[in-house]
């Protein structure tokens, strides 16, 4: 029974260190400029959803809107990442190039060890994205 139960947690615990890497690794592609690191984390029928207004976007489309900001960004600080099965939240803050922070909440759904769906929500001072920031 013991036994039953620290293999229990050590799969929650593998699980949720596996959450915070591929979050990490679909931002390190926009730090470094790399399409193929942060589409390489992204599940088949994979969405987002945004209040730019971006309603369950597919890929090819979030590609076209979205990823033209990676030119944008210089890092990313997470404050928070926390998962619950297949589902996890990242709180994070996004330095731009020309040093303006914006800070986003986004809601993930995993399947098979990758992002199948984001929906990011936009905070701090509403700037949301680093073309927005003010």
């Amino acid at each position: 029974m013991f036994l039953a139960f620290m293999l229990c947690g050590l799969t929650v615990a593998c699980k949720a260190q596996n959450a915070e890497k591929i979050i990490k690794t679909y931002f390190l592609g926009y730090e470094k400029k790399d399409w193929s690191i942060t589409s390489s984390q992204l599940a088949d029928g994979f969405t987002f959803t945004s209040p730019a207004p971006d309603d369950h976007i597919p890929l090819d489309v979030y590609k076209q809107r979205c990823w033209p900001q990676s030119k944008f960004i210089k890092k990313f600080d997470f404050i928070a990442i926390v998962q619950e099965g297949d589902h996890a939240f990242a709180l994070y803050t996004g330095t731009t190039t020309d040093n303006k922070v914006i800070r986003n909440t986004e809601y993930y759904t995993f399947s098979n060890g990758k992002i199948k769906s984001i929906e990011c929500f936009f905070g701090g001072s509403g700037a949301g994205y680093p073309t927005n920031a003010k």
